[in-house]
This record gives C-alpha cells, sequence and structure tokens, in this order.
C-alpha cells in the first residue's frame, strides 16, 4: 500500500484501516513490532548501546503526557533502562510522588527507533546512583559532579520500534 507524500509530511506516522501500520521511509507500511525485552536482537541491543539521546514521557496529575530530553542506558541482564537526574526535576518530583508510575523512554534515529515502556521509581540510594552514573558514563561521557543527583530505574515491560 502506496502513501502520499502529502500524508507524509501531514501527519509523521500513518494509519489506515490496519491498526498498528506506520509509515516506512519509502512509503510502504509496515508493522512495528511489539516485543519482550528479553527478546531484543543484537542489531536492537547494538542500537541501545549507541551514543543516542532519547526522550522520556511521564503522565502529570491531569493526565498530559510530558516529555523531556535524557540520556539512558539499557542493562538487559536486569531490565532496567536507567537515567540519572536531579532530585528536584519535575520528572524526578513526579516519579517519586507515584512510584510504579508508567513512563516510556523512546530513542530515534532517522528509520530507527525504540520505545522501551515500563514502571519507573527513583532512587537515592548511593549503590544504585553509581551503577546509574557508570552505565551512562560508559555510554555517554562523565557527567559533573552533582550532589542532588538521583536515578530513575525503569523496568521494561515491553518495547516498540523498528531497528
Amino acid at each position: 500500500m502506496a502513501a502520499s507524500r502529502e500524508q507524509a509530511t501531514n501527519g509523521g506516522s500513518l494509519t489506515d484501516e490496519t491498526p498498528g501500520t506506520a509509515l516506512h521511509h519509502g512509503g510502504t507500511y509496515r508493522q512495528a513490532m511489539a516485543i519482550n525485552p528479553s527478546d531484543l536482537t543484537d542489531d536492537a541491543i547494538t542500537f541501545l548501546t549507541q551514543r543516542h539521546l532519547a526522550t522520556l514521557t511521564t503522565v502529570d496529575s491531569e493526565g498530559r503526557p510530558h516529555a523531556v530530553p535524557v540520556g539512558f542506558t539499557w542493562d538487559p541482564a536486569s531490565g532496567l533502562a536507567r537515567i540519572i537526574t536531579r532530585r528536584g526535576s519535575k520528572k524526578a518530583r513526579r516519579l517519586t510522588a507515584a512510584p510504579g508510575s508508567p513512563v516510556t523512554v523512546c530513542q530515534i534515529d532517522g528509520g530507527r527507533w525504540l520505545a522501551m515502556e515500563g514502571t519507573a521509581v527513583v532512587t537515592e540510594d548511593p549503590d544504585r546512583v553509581a551503577e546509574a552514573v557508570a552505565r551512562y558514563t560508559a555510554r555517554y561521557r562523565q557527567p559533573e559532579e552533582n550532589s542532588e543527583r538521583v536515578a530513575i530505574e525503569i523496568t521494561i515491560e515491553r518495547v516498540i520500534g523498528r531497528w
């Protein structure tokens, strides 16, 4: 099934009568894959270790999405995505107030993307924060010292994307 250029530029992702279809570069429809995180392919895991930023989407008290840019790391052994941030950030305050809230971390690079869905908690435990910092350093760079640093740990339940 072909999509017009107007459709492609007016909405980004397209759907038709077939739920879950979206425009793939080249103008053809293709189903995005939804999988268990333990079933990620080697290509997907490589994508998650490359230096790309992502967005973290939380939901505010009125049910509106709140998306912010983040660096994150993926630990396949534990099934955790980790984000380091400061205690006073809006995302940390929101998740501290409602531990176990649903969140999505989405990484994109051209036509490749992964959305990792799960539940999040904020930790101030020094060992867990140190683990998050070490993983962040390995993927991105050494962060500056921050006495307000906490880690957001997301237990990933489902992954959707194309890689």
